[in-house]
């Protein structure tokens, strides 16, 4: 996935496009955004309009922020309705009280 940015307004207040290739089937999709969306639109987007089609990804390469795919992975999550429990085995809290 990538973003081109910086393009005029279209009619629909969009001024950027968002390309995801699946490199399996060398599709691509291209979708209008707006640049300030927030993470949550183009979440809602992603599943609208390539999950339906390509299924859930495996992985995704991208030169974005990686604050942005953090944030991405775990929008798409809580779009697919997936939760997320993370381990709690590495936390600072529970390390102490082993070492007591």
């Amino acid at each position: 996935m990538n973003f081109v940015m910086g393009l005029p307004l279209s009619a629909s207040n969009k001024n950027a496009i968002w390309v995801i290739v699946d490199r399996f089937t060398k599709s691509a999709h291209v979708l209008p955004i707006k640049d300030t969306w927030g993470v949550e639109r183009p979440t809602q987007l992603y599943v609208k309009e390539t999950v339906r089609l390509q299924g859930i990804p495996l992985d995704i390469v991208s030169d974005s922020d990686q604050r942005f795919q953090a944030l991405f992975w775990q929008a798409l999550q809580k779009a697919l309705g997936t939760k997320l429990n993370f381990s709690s085995s590495y936390h600072l809290k529970q390390m102490g009280k082993l070492k007591e």
